[in-house]
């Protein structure tokens, strides 16, 4: 399997895979490369319907540029763990990342996500999310606010008065019910607005359409979370050989 840096050949073989609508696993096959470095290869640079092979290739250059002028305080550097793979523990936090940001997550909000979700204890202060990714307290703090408020992490007091940032097993329950939340204040506002245009101008008629159908994904985003919550709480089981496999549902 070929390593090192992706060719211009190679992003352009990326580009018509993504054209032809094949999965990044099917381009991977034929590039003959990890998935994981196709998905982070796209999501960098624009994602699946606007990845550009000439455009990823300068950019990817300017990257090497930069970083070769740029002497980093301390190379951030994951968890180690025996049997795992440091080198790829970094590059799928790296797709980790720009996955969430391809959602709509903003960088340093993705990166700090990334980061507690990645780590072992799902724990970490200011000062050891700052130094992991190598950007001042001052960042941290505005995007664990940003994530704070998603319901994303919690917060908690640790020892010397330094709070904590946790990503615990209902993280991604209380999201989805924050998100519920904001649909419907969406769906208020709209409601509010077919009274102000009236309900049989065409603009009324609109923002009732909208109020109905946001109103249906909240209602059904709010009880799937309910129904699947106890998923985020089930303990893996290993297999024989290691792999950490989902307890089976006997409810």
């Amino acid at each position: 399997m070929p390593g090192g840096r992706l060719t211009q050949q190679e992003r352009q073989q990326i580009a018509l895979g993504l054209a032809d609508g094949l999965a990044y696993a099917e381009i991977a096959r034929r590039l003959e490369r990890p998935t994981s470095t196709i998905t982070r290869e796209v999501m960098r640079n624009g994602g699946p319907t606007a990845y550009r092979a000439d455009l990823a290739h300068r950019a990817t250059e300017r990257r090497a540029h930069r970083r070769r002028r740029t002497t980093p305080r301390a190379a951030q550097t994951p968890e180690q763990v025996p049997g795992r793979d440091t080198e790829a523990v970094r590059e799928y936090e790296e797709t980790f990342t720009h996955v969430m940001m391809a959602s709509g997550m903003p960088t340093m909000m993705a990166r700090v996500m990334a980061c507690l979700t990645l780590t072992d204890s799902g724990s970490l202060t200011a000062a050891e999310l700052a130094q992991r990714l190598q950007v001042s307290p001052a960042s941290i703090s505005k995007a664990i606010a940003f994530l704070d408020s998603q319901g994303m992490v919690r917060r908690e007091q640790g020892e010397r008065r330094r709070e904590r940032y946790i990503v615990d097993d209902d993280v991604w329950y209380q999201s989805m019910i924050a998100s519920a939340r904001g649909i419907a204040q969406v769906v208020e506002t709209a409601r509010q607005g077919v009274g102000v245009l009236g309900p049989g101008t065409p603009a009324g008629a609109r923002l009732e359409n909208v109020a109905r159908f946001l109103d249906f994904v909240s209602e059904n985003t709010t009880r799937a979370a309910e129904q699947a919550r106890e998923i985020l709480h089930t303990k893996p089981r290993m297999p024989t050989d290691g792999t950490a496999e989902p307890a089976a549902d006997h409810g």
